[in-house]
């Protein structure tokens, strides 16, 4: 249990282990994840390193995996996960494991080459079989006589005959049996398939190019064809151009190839062009059965990798962190001994030993591995202990900044206090029902939400909070008991203890009806628990009454949220024995913080106490002093203003000679917490005539992972004096002036519970009691539409946004007002040597890549 107050002990551990069996120990010790190495060849370059193949070996496996992953998710073929790790396997097994990885990245490569191969063909003989079709219907347009296509061209030979003096007779579409004397002039063809985008640009661009002596026809393919490289689905089409001449036919085969546009053979006589049409269609269709067969070689070769692919995952990764860590080891001289430094919990070093010893059992070397604790003065890791529960609550913390070794951990106590606090800022029954349900929906669940192992940054923020969401939730309930405040309403549990003595009209129309306790209508005795349902029609003093109430209610926990944050600090100061921060900085900073306001928290309980609406002077309502100006004109030492005949100046006896002296006694705190310190440490050292401070106020270091000074008053004996002074300054002004403006930080939870209350009341004045409003049929319908409108609203804004703001103003007030008291934060994680974290983030950044 000390370990969830403060981090593990750690020390710094030697580790010898034979060359044999250094492979299966670090394998235990990676299962075991409660190691974390030091690099003993820091200067090494990773290229020069011993396992460095090994290392190259094991990132070729991983290459050759998530090639066969991303072929598994292409087809959409589920990947079995068991949930099971399996060991690492041993390095003989690398062998047998490359062979394999290599047959199937062969066999898959082999199989998606044939297949492109098979794809292509299949998709020229597809263009192949719309071009004869629609080629026919261009052909057959000129059975009939002379139409537009045989009068274009007739313009461009006529134009020709006329530049050259020659005739040409008439003119017909397709090839013509060519004369000696002119074979130029008679028109020829091409056809082919193009782009469908492309087709505007590739027209206009033949028309500028052979200015206007080419005729083209073209006709859309109406289904898409598949891109053999890719997998895309193109729309294309099929055009013929009609030209005359070698010169021309150059141009547009040029222009063709420009535009990517695939030419085909297309016969002149319609017998060859049926002819050719049956033959693609037949090696279509044994295209298809060849196609067939190839992809269901290919899926079953998925199939079966499928089944171990999240294993092999595992196995390369472990193999690889091994590896990884053997290379940090260094190499004795006989070469036959590798030599590691460790940080290990002081806990767990029987636990460590045993899995040293298994490791040793595995290898079969007769020789045992040796686990040496080492001295030394280097700050060692923090490692906080942690469960599902906790987790979250510590991460808080860290996200601040990772404790400084053994400091007092605030993780435990945040469990109880990050809860409350945002309760008091987000109180509402149903809103946080709402809260306590989501978050106990992912506990109920967490086992099954875990195995997704989304990419979702957003949920795994959600999921990985889930108890604290539900604490948050469960506490708001508490709160919104305690404000009587559900959706803003009110719940009439035990009766109200007021009674409203005029008639219902007067009530109901009248907005600016006060509750006055004064009067007849209270009853003198309080609602039971929480607060009266009466406030809630309470339109003129509602919101008078809460504020009063909640600005108290919220500088009371500050106070003792500070208070308790100033006391943490005195076992930081006993534990570390720092004698010196203990008189000169707790002692005058407890005081300071009670005498000043924890004396105005005082004051508003007697205020409570003794002054009432219903007494007669001098203590009823009208004779109570505010709090705010009693305060100040006690820090300022103001005479009090008069008051109303028949009050009196002050709350009880002797308050005045008890302020003086409690300010005077705060004031004199200043210059011993500013100079107490630094002129102590000076008289040590003039003392000792040397620099470094000996005793037990010296900040010494740490020896087999016992814990070294630190504070504000630590690590200072090689320090200058004058930064020593400086250092001291800051600290003191920063705590005098952070108390003032601390405890006024603590009204955002006033601030907030006020603004979600108001806009829960919006919400309900404004959207839902139109629909309750409506009658009869019609009103029925509108209550569902509204209702369903305010649901969406409220959670929405009420509970996600209104939740995220008050979870993020109590993330403030536990880092600067209750952690500046006592938390250094500036160690650093203990990271061990764990294959569980490994995977799983070799698993996210493998998730990653594929995105």
């Amino acid at each position: 249990m000390g370990s969830l107050f403060r981090s593990e002990e750690m020390t710094l551990c030697q580790l010898f282990l034979q060359s044999e069996a250094a492979y299966a120990c670090v394998s235990e010790l990676g299962e075991l994840g409660l190691v974390q190495f030091r690099d003993l060849n820091p200067d090494v370059n990773a290229f020069q390193r011993k396992f460095v193949n090994e290392v190259r070996r094991c990132d070729e496996m991983e290459r050759k995996l998530r090639y066969l992953e991303k072929e598994i998710k292409k087809d959409g073929i589920p990947m079995l996960d068991t949930g099971e790790s399996p060991e690492a396997p041993q390095p003989r097994e690398m062998i047998d494991l490359e062979a394999t990885f290599e047959k199937l990245e062969n066999e898959l490569r082999e199989v998606n080459q044939n297949a492109e191969a098979l794809k292509r063909n299949f998709l020229e003989l597809t263009e192949l079989k719309h071009i004869l079709r629609k080629t026919q219907v261009f052909f057959d347009e000129q059975e009939g006589g002379l139409n537009t296509t045989t009068e274009s061209m007739t313009r461009a030979l006529i134009t020709d005959e006329v530049r050259t003096g020659h005739s040409m007779g008439p003119v017909q579409l397709g090839f013509m049996e060519k004369s000696n004397e002119r074979e130029d002039y008679y028109p020829c063809f091409v056809a082919g398939v193009i782009s469908r985008e492309k087709l505007p640009a590739f027209e206009r661009m033949l028309w500028r190019a052979c200015r206007g002596n080419v005729f083209l026809r073209q006709a859309m393919i109406e289904s898409p064809l598949e891109d053999p490289s890719n997998g895309d689905q193109v729309y294309k089409s099929v055009f013929i151009i009609f030209f005359q001449g070698d010169q021309l036919k150059t141009r547009v085969k040029k222009i063709c190839e420009g535009f990517r546009a695939t030419l085909y053979p297309c016969p002149e006589a319609p017998a060859d062009r049926r002819e050719m049409a049956m033959g693609v269609m037949t090696r279509i269709e044994d295209l298809n059965t060849v196609l067939g067969q190839t992809q269901d070689h290919r899926h079953r070769v998925l199939v079966a990798a499928a089944k171990n692919l999240k294993n092999w995952f595992v196995k390369v990764r472990k193999i690889k962190a091994i590896y990884h860590t053997l290379n940090l080891f260094n190499l004795d001289v006989t070469q036959k001994c590798l030599i590691a430094e460790c940080w290990v919990p002081v806990l767990d070093i029987e636990t460590i030993q045993l899995a040293l010893r298994r490791g040793t059992e595995r290898s079969g070397s007769s020789v045992p591995p040796i686990l040496n604790r080492m001295q030394t003065f280097e700050n060692p890791p923090t490692y906080n202990r942690t469960n599902k529960f906790t987790k979250a609550f510590q991460a808080l913390i860290d996200a601040y900044g990772v404790a400084t070794y053994r400091e007092m951990n605030p993780a435990p106590y945040t469990i109880i206090t990050f809860p409350f606090l945002f309760a008091v800022m987000f109180g509402d029954l149903g809103h946080g029902a709402i809260m306590a349900l989501f978050g106990l929906w992912m506990i109920r669940k967490e086992k099954g939400l875990a195995a997704q192992k989304t990419d979702n940054e957003i949920w795994n923020i959600f999921f990985g909070g889930r108890y604290i969401i539900f604490l948050m939730g469960v506490f708001s309930m508490y709160t919104g008991l305690i404000y009587n405040d559900i959706f803003s309403k009110s719940l009439n549990i035990f009766g109200s203890h007021w009674e409203v003595n005029y008639n219902k009209s007067t009530v109901l129309e009248n907005k600016y009806l006060q509750l006055n306790p004064e009067t007849s209508d209270y009853l003198g005795t309080p609602y039971p628990f929480g607060m009266d349902p009466i406030w809630q029609v309470a339109g003129a003093n509602k919101i008078i009454f809460q504020n009063a109430y909640k600005m108290k209610i919220s500088i009371i926990f500050g106070v003792i949220h500070m208070i308790f944050g100033v006391a943490m600090s005195y076992h930081n100061h006993t534990y570390f024995k720092n004698r010196l921060s203990l008189i000169f900085e707790f002692i005058p900073q407890l005081i300071f913080l009670l005498f000043l306001f924890f004396y105005m928290v005082l004051l508003m309980f007697i205020k409570w106490n003794r002054y009432a609406a219903t007494n007669k002077p001098p203590y009823s309502a009208s004779c109570a002093p505010s709090i705010l100006i009693t305060f100040i004109d006690m820090v300022l030492f103001n005479t009090p203003k008069p008051v109303p005949e028949g009050c009196e100046v002050y709350m009880f006896g002797g308050q005045h000679f008890f302020q003086v002296v409690f300010v005077l006694v705060a004031l004199s705190c200043i210059p011993v917490m500013l100079l107490g310190k630094p002129l102590q440490i000076m008289k040590q050292r003039k003392h000792a005539n040397v620099q470094p401070i000996t005793g037990s106020d010296a900040e010494v270091g740490m020896s087999n992972g016992q814990p070294a000074a630190h504070g504000a008053g630590g690590h200072h004996d090689e320090e200058e004096m004058s930064e020593i002074f400086i250092h001291q300054g800051i600290h003191t002004i920063e705590y005098v002036l952070g108390s003032v403006s601390h405890t006024a930080s603590y009204l955002r939870l006033w601030a907030l519970s006020l603004a979600h209350a108001q806009l829960a009341e919006v919400l309900w004045n404004m959207v839902l009691s139109i629909g309750l409003k409506q009658e009869g049929w019609f009103g029925g319908i509108m209550l569902t539409i509204v209702f369903a409108f305010w649901a969406i609203l409220t959670v929405g804004i009420l509970v996600l946004m209104e939740g995220l703001s008050a979870f993020l103003h109590t993330l403030r007030l536990h880092w600067v007002e209750f952690q500046s008291k006592f938390y250094q934060g500036t160690g650093y994680a203990f990271q061990p040597f764990s294959f569980d974290a490994i995977i799983e983030n070799g698993s996210a950044a493998s998730s990653a890549e594929n995105e």
